[in-house]
């Protein structure tokens, strides 16, 4: 099995809690915010900056493995948002980055 590259810097997981302000998918304003991978480990997924969002401890263990516009409808959570916000923070990193 290939080595998998992770390539998110201290800096950039920074940028995205401060960007995002609380857990990508509940907003959850909690202090210690996990790394989440938008497309899981276990799928291929990776830790860089456009697979990582800040989750709480909550949503991070629900989702666990799961693909996240499928989890997000099932707990009811805004999905289009989600992808909307997601991907202005990463058009507004590139811009700035």
């Amino acid at each position: 099995m290939a080595k998998v590259e992770h390539d998110l810097t201290d800096e950039q997981w920074h940028a995205l809690m401060a960007a995002w302000g609380g857990c990508a998918y509940c907003r959850a304003d909690e202090p210690a915010l996990q790394k989440d991978c938008i497309l899981p480990i276990s799928r291929g997924g990776r830790y860089t900056l456009t697979n990582v969002v800040p989750a709480c401890r909550s949503c991070n263990a629900s989702k666990c493995n799961l693909e996240v516009t499928g989890w997000m409808r099932r707990k009811k959570l805004d999905e289009r948002s989600f992808l909307v916000r997601q991907g202005e923070i990463l058009q507004s990193m590139a811009l700035t980055g």
